[in-house]
Formats: structure tokens, C-alpha cells, sequence
């Protein structure tokens, strides 16, 4: 379909309306596919060219690579053509019943849209299940006791405005001694060989433990917060930037900060709570906590510095406190603006 609409492109400069359906006499093996498979992956295409003409800076949408891009497809469920049977086997179209780990049921009370199959580069096979239910809204009262204000910190994830850190475990820098030895293995055979190929496949393990250990640690460590405070505010600090620059690289993208925030977001909206991230150029480590006074002179060298005031700071932990206290006054001011009172 990307083949003749990029032919039909080149000719008249439009979008070339087809559909999987036309392919199906030429190519047999398309009616072995869940139709509803196929649809998906026909808007996505669509989409794709829609986001061209809206905007040529996006680029001309092109061919995935064989090699490299991520094994994925996604079908809809239609009168129960895919649902989780005893907790053990899963139903898919055109496929059928697959053994599988569940990892967690799904409430009666949620009803099933749509799910995603990919496989890792490892070999192994995931089921992501899209579910649809109601939920209440539930708004939670700003109180300074049940919330907490976290400033990023390269060698421990965070510190709180209690000085508390949380001693990210650096899974990434522990595999590191095995990823290396596999690494060197993979480039000392033949390129595409039965042995490259299934060395290949040890480090895509070694990597895949490392980030399973990681999410699983995140997942972990955002859940306990969600559970104890109402309110967590953090700094949207530019994680990518921060990592091409100051040799911070691997131990940025080590942490996955960014995923943290995004999960601990999904955790605290579906309690009815709320992550509140704060303007990335606020100078959260330059001012005093106490007298609101801006030190400019401050640099990334300094972890400790004395106030004109006299307030001796700790340079993560007073930034932590600045985080929180910026964030409840935009909470309140938001609320003052809509009538409600916190």
C-alpha cells in the first residue's frame, strides 16, 4: 500500500485512497491475516500521509526497516473475538487459544477495545490489552503534609524536600561487565551467520533483563509514592539535552527518569491524585527556601552553599522544597482562578 501511494504521490502530489482489500487476489497469504489487523495498520499508514500535507517538516512517511524496526500489530475486539481465558490462555483472531502468563486479570467491569502482540528482540511474545471503564473523578485537597516535592539527581534518581534519597540501584552499569563480554563475542563472527544471528540474541537478553530490571524498580518506586502522597511535583527538567550534554549520558539514560514521571503520573491519576511538573527554568537550586533570595552565582560544582541570609543549603535538598513550594502555589492560583478552594 506505502509503494503505490508513494507512486501515485510522485505523480499527481495527492494521497492515493486504497485499501487492504484490493491486495487480497494478488496476495492470497493477506486473507490468513486478521482483517481488523489490517485495518489498524491502514490508518496508521493514513495517518501517517496526513501528517505529511499537514506538515512537511514531519517527512514523507517510508518503509520500516526488516532489521531494526519493532515487531508489532494491533487488533480490536469485536463480540469477544479476543478475551483471557482461566487465567491462563489468551483468545486471539485468526489465531486463536495461546498459553500465556497473565500477568494481571482485567475487572468484569472493563471492557476490552483492543490489543497489541509485539515481540522483543529476544524472541519473546508480549499481549498489551487496551480496556475501557468508568471511573469517578475524585479531587484531592492540596495539603502541604501529603505532598512532596522530588529534584533529580544523577547519582541517586531524586532527592525529596526531606533530604531523602531514593538509591537507584544502576542496573544498567552492573550488566555492564556481561553486556561487554557478549558484545565482543557478537563482533567477532561472521555478519548474518547461524552463530551471529543467535549470539544476537544473548545481547538482546542481557539488554532486555537490564531494562525489565529497571522498570520493574521504577514501577515499584512510583507506586509507594502514589500511595503516600496526594501531590508529588517534580521539575520538567529536559532529561535529552541534559544527556548529550555535562558527560552525564549513560547515567541519564540509565535511570529512565523520564519514564518514571510518566508512570508515577499514570499511577497518581488513576487514585484521583496528581503530578504536578513545574517550569524547567525555574531556579530551583539557586534560590533560598527561606528568603526567596536568587543566588546566580551558584554552579553545577557546588553542592553546598550559605545564603546572604545566613541559611547554610544542601544544594538537592533546598531545590526539592523550592519544587514544592512553586508547585502549590501554581496549584493554587489554578484553583483560585476556578473558584475552588484548596
Amino acid at each position: 500500500m506505502l509503494g503505490d501511494k508513494i507512486e501515485y504521490y510522485q505523480t499527481t502530489k495527492t494521497m492515493l485512497k486504497n485499501t487492504p482489500a484490493q491486495y487480497k487476489e494478488e496476495y492470497p497469504w493477506l486473507k490468513e491475516v486478521d482483517s481488523l489487523a489490517l485495518a489498524n495498520e491502514q490508518l496508521t499508514l493514513q495517518q501517517a500521509f496526513k501528517n505529511f500535507f499537514r506538515d512537511n517538516k514531519i517527512g514523507f512517511p517510508k518503509f520500516k526497516s526488516k532489521k531494526h524496526s519493532r515487531r508489532t500489530y494491533t487488533t480490536n475486539n469485536q463480540n469477544g473475538t479476543v478475551s483471557i481465558v482461566d487465567n491462563r490462555h489468551v483468545k486471539l483472531p485468526k489465531i486463536g487459544i495461546v498459553r500465556c502468563k497473565v500477568h494481571r486479570s482485567i475487572p468484569e467491569d472493563q471492557k476490552i477495545k483492543s490489543v497489541t502482540i509485539s515481540q522483543t528482540d529476544s524472541g519473546k511474545f508480549y499481549i498489551s490489552f487496551l480496556v475501557e471503564f468508568e471511573q469517578e473523578e475524585v479531587v484531592v485537597p492540596l495539603d502541604k503534609e501529603n505532598s512532596i516535592g522530588l529534584d533529580y539527581s544523577s547519582p541517586g534518581f531524586y532527592v525529596d524536600d526531606q533530604g531523602r534519597e531514593a538509591n537507584y540501584p544502576r542496573f544498567y552499569r552492573k550488566g555492564q561487565a556481561e553486556l561487554a563480554d557478549e558484545q565482543q563475542k557478537l563482533a567477532r563472527m561472521k555478519y548474518n551467520s547461524n552463530n551471529y544471528l543467535k549470539q544476537k540474541k544473548k545481547v538482546a537478553k542481557v539488554h532486555e533483563m537490564v531494562a525489565n530490571q529497571r522498570l520493574d524498580w521504577i514501577r515499584k518506586e512510583a507506586l509507594s509514592l502514589s500511595k503516600k502522597y496526594d501531590y508529588v511535583f517534580v521539575e520538567d527538567i529536559h532529561l535529552r539535552g541534559l544527556a548529550g550534554s555535562l558527560r552525564l549520558g549513560k547515567s541519564t539514560n540509565d535511570n529512565g527518569f523520564g519514564m518514571f514521571r510518566t508512570i508515577l503520573e499514570q499511577k497518581m491519576e488513576e487514585i484521583g491524585k496528581k503530578l504536578v511538573k513545574i517550569p524547567r527554568f525555574f531556579p530551583s537550586s539557586m534560590t533560598c527556601s527561606v528568603c526567596n533570595a536568587v543566588y546566580r552565582g551558584l554552579t553545577l560544582d557546588d553542592r553546598t552553599w550559605t545564603c546572604t541570609c545566613g541559611t547554610f543549603h544542601d544544594r538537592d535538598i533546598n531545590a526539592a522544597v523550592n519544587i514544592r513550594n512553586y508547585g502549590m502555589t501554581m496549584i493554587q492560583q489554578t484553583a483560585g482562578t476556578a473558584g475552588i478552594a484548596c
